[in-house]
């Protein structure tokens, strides 16, 4: 159980120690291309690229551990009908459910697209980085965000009791 529990803890905290030093690398980035850009004139050229770059590794490596605790964004329109049917678990257990679920597909197309991306060798424009690392970066992330949706959703449902041990509120 310590080795499991030990695991559990590193895939928590690979991802998000990932997305802070992308983080901290995109607030470097700018800070330097804005100095560069009015003392020197003399712009990062591929500060574009490289933000590009940090934005989706920033997402897409914080969406698996949100989505564990229910921190993403949900609207709410309907929920006071479900609490007096006394429904509300029902409904935030099948909705996570379903989400997880529907995210396999775009998972599997951006694998798809990463795979066309490296059959046709595409790279990036100023620093030629291939652009299905990225690719494949994204679906192996979302995969892991439609497997964490489904297992939330299924402890909603089923075991609200062990919700508690994700949960960061």
């Amino acid at each position: 159980m310590p080795l499991l529990k030990r695991l559990a803890q590193l895939s928590v905290a690979v991802p998000m120690t990932v997305a802070a030093f992308t983080l901290f690398g995109l607030m470097v980035l700018t800070f330097t291309d804005v100095v560069m850009r009015s003392t020197f004139n003399a712009p990062i050229e591929a500060a574009t690229e490289l933000t590009r770059i940090a934005i989706a590794v920033i997402v897409f490596s914080a969406m698996p551990l949100l989505s564990a605790r229910g921190q993403h964004i949900t609207v709410d329109l309907l929920d006071p009908l479900f609490v007096r049917l006394h429904m509300k678990r029902l409904l935030d257990g099948m909705v996570t459910l379903l989400c997880g679920v529907m995210l396999w597909f775009p998972a599997s197309r951006v694998i798809d697209l990463a795979e066309r991306s490296r059959s046709y060798g595409d790279q990036t424009e100023y620093l030629n980085i291939p652009t299905f690392y990225l690719g494949w970066f994204i679906a192996i992330m979302t995969f892991a965000t439609a497997l964490v949706m489904v297992l939330r959703g299924l402890i909603i449902l089923f075991a609200p009791h062990k919700l508690g041990l994700i949960r960061n509120d």
